[in-house]
């Protein structure tokens, strides 16, 4: 024992005590060398979107401004509103059933449903409870989940979580957002991006696939850019900030999360971010190099869902057969807060 080595006063003679980080490091290094009891994958997916589909020439005409200026600015073309009274729940429900079908699975096998919205239909109770009530799926953990448009990647990593960990096997996660009751459809920089839907994966360890890991992250200092405060009511949005750390975060938060598999940019089939704006998603392509047609695009017909878009994305992705078995994928998403986030899936024969 080094002269400079601590002892605790009164235990054994010589008995060494370590400065108090030392076993929170040490164990914080250990469970990340730990390796997961089971893995977790995709299972099933579902998706539920309003049936009015709203063109630009309808938002437009009350800005002032051509369909062609909006569709330049955003890459959308149209987006969907929910019907009145329709509710998120409704959107909720519609899509988690959808993905549970989509499973092979009862809805009392579900052992967890994890709900990403900003958009509940009461301030309380949460939406889950009333999803995995109005499913059938029973007296199982329901939890919502706020991380704005990076919700539905929080959702994931949660259950991934527990599935890695024994706690549960098969977990519902749904993204879900009536985004049109908090647009002021009078300001240029909103009105033409949000929009109503829902998208819901079904995380099984059953499934073929793997996901994970995750890099998770914040900044509240840039909490500003993105906000919709009690006494407005509506989402107010700094264009050109937002654009600028949107691209930021999903490309740094890409290589963070290729750097921790070893994988490279090139080792990606498809890349499925959070459908904010097409002109972000063609940044981040150019900001990595990468082929426009790797990174998945279907902000046109649907707009940005917030936390519902990720889901929505990945299932529109296997519709559209762009995601064959064995396929590497990469999810990121960021959102109001400031919120970010990303992981690697590999894609299973489903």
């Amino acid at each position: 024992m080094s002269p400079e080595t601590p002892t605790l006063q009164g235990a054994p003679h010589g008995q060494a005590i370590a400065p108090p980080i030392a076993p929170r490091i040490a164990s914080r290094l250990a469970v990340r060398s730990r390796p997961p009891l089971r893995s977790a994958g995709i299972l099933g997916l579902g998706t539920a979107l309003p049936e009015r589909a709203v063109a630009n020439a309808e938002i437009a005409a009350r800005l002032g401004v051509t369909d062609q200026w909006i569709q330049r600015r955003t890459g959308i073309g149209e987006r969907r509103y929910v019907a009145p009274g329709q509710r998120v729940t409704d959107l909720a429900c519609a899509a988690g059933a959808a993905a549970v079908e989509d499973a092979g699975l009862d809805a009392s096998e579900i052992d967890m449903v994890l709900v990403a919205t900003l958009a509940s239909d009461e301030i309380t109770p949460s939406t889950a409870p009333l999803v995995a009530h109005e499913l059938g799926i029973g007296n199982v953990a329901a939890i919502d989940i706020g991380a704005a448009c990076a919700g539905s990647l929080a959702a994931l990593a949660h259950a991934t979580a527990w599935i890695e960990a024994g706690h549960a096997r098969n977990v519902l996660v749904i993204g879900a957002e009536v985004l049109t009751r908090f647009v002021d459809f009078d300001d240029p920089r909103t009105a033409p991006l949000f929009a109503d839907g829902a998208g819901a994966l079904v995380v099984s360890a059953d499934a073929a696939g793997e996901i994970g890991p995750f890099v998770l992250g914040s900044d509240g200092a840039a909490a500003g850019a993105i906000r919709a405060t009690r006494e407005r009511g509506v989402i107010e949005m700094q264009g050109h900030e937002t654009f600028l750390m949107a691209v930021e975060k999903l490309s740094h938060s890409t290589r963070e999360v290729l750097a921790l598999t070893e994988l490279t940019l090139e080792d990606v089939d498809l890349f499925v971010y959070h459908q904010a704006n097409s002109r972000i998603l063609a940044a981040v392509a150019e900001r990595l190099s990468l082929p426009r047609e790797r990174v998945f695009d279907c902000i046109a017909d649907l707009g940005n869902t917030s936390a519902a878009s990720v889901p929505i994305a990945l299932g529109e992705a296997a519709r559209a057969g762009a995601l064959a078995p064995g396929a590497t994928v990469v999810l990121g998403a960021v959102g109001a807060g400031l919120v970010w986030g990303a992981t690697v899936l590999t894609w299973g024969q489903r």
